[in-house]
């Protein structure tokens, strides 16, 4: 989410109100951090939506944090605004251990508070140790629903190569749109747009894949999934509801989760939100932080 690419495309899908506001921090002609910020009227915040930016935070080498958010309030002070808005910063994210300390000596207030949580799981070298780590309950129901889905003709399939990436997308949308209410109201004409963008450009770079679970042939759930950085991310999912008495929907994450394994990856992020099937699964709370400062 912090990758200039990612945000290019962001930028690049739709039409936006807000004004850039892109600051790179140097010494001595060495690029120290870059602060990926954008204003709109009176609020400067994290460049990004938060809505498809489950992390957002400032890019700065380790132990330059200090010069570098020196450097940015020096920078803001300068500048007309009322509030500062920072959502989704990871509970590891070093902005919470540097900017309230300086934004406080400036007699500016600061507020901290939970924004949401972030499942994930630390990754085994093998699935029996996954399953091993699991609450007995949640084994027990995972195998068994497994054992269910065998007596019918099931398969996987794996999208990532940019010239199939296009359709694939679209069998997402669709299954998406037989869900929840929620994601219906999510699939709006700009996140339809990016994820398009996203889809195709992360594609070229290796990045992106589109997991299917099939019954007969027939696509019956969909997860979006980033490989980066030792990790797997769980972008975005849908499933057809016609199927729920199969868990196909559980049953693909627990599949993408598995085929994480098998490619040697060290974690399985659930991105931000408190499902239920993200316990269910093993995922364990990581919690993301809004910061908010107002002068």
């Amino acid at each position: 989410f912090l990758t200039p690419v990612w945000n290019e495309l962001w930028w690049d899908s739709s039409v936006h109100q807000e004004e850039p506001l892109l600051l790179e921090f140097q010494k001595d002609e060495q690029s120290l951090g870059i602060a990926p910020l954008m204003r709109q009227g009176d609020t400067i915040t994290l460049m990004g939506d938060p809505d498809l930016f489950d992390y957002q935070d400032f890019i700065i080498l380790k132990e330059f944090e200090q010069e570098c958010f020196d450097s940015l309030i020096s920078y803001l002070d300068d500048q007309p605004w009322s509030q500062l808005t920072f959502p989704s910063l990871r509970e590891d994210s070093q902005t919470l251990n540097f900017l309230p300390e300086i934004a406080n000596r400036k007699g500016w207030h600061c507020v901290t508070e939970i924004h949401d949580v972030a499942p994930g799981v630390l990754l085994p070298n093998n699935w029996d140790s996954y399953l091993t780590n699991l609450h007995k309950k949640n084994r027990h129901e995972l195998r068994r629903k497994f054992r269910r889905l065998t007596t019918v003709t099931s398969s996987t399939t794996i999208c990532s190569k940019p010239d199939e990436i296009q359709t694939c997308i679209e069998d997402l949308f669709a299954l998406m749109r037989k869900g929840r209410e929620e994601k219906r109201r999510f699939l709006t004409e700009d996140h339809e747009a990016f994820f398009r963008a996203i889809a195709s450009g992360l594609s070229e770079i290796g990045i992106v894949t589109l997991h299917f679970l099939e019954l007969d042939k027939v696509r019956v759930a969909s997860c979006l999934c980033f490989d980066y950085n030792g990790q797997r991310l769980l972008y975005n999912s849908g499933f057809n509801p016609e199927h729920s008495n199969l868990s196909v929907g559980l049953l693909l994450k627990a599949s993408c989760l598995g085929d994480s394994i098998s490619k040697g990856l060290e974690y399985f992020d659930f991105l931000k939100g408190d499902e239920q099937y993200k316990y269910h699964l093993g995922g364990i709370d990581r919690v993301v932080y809004k910061l908010s400062i107002t002068r």
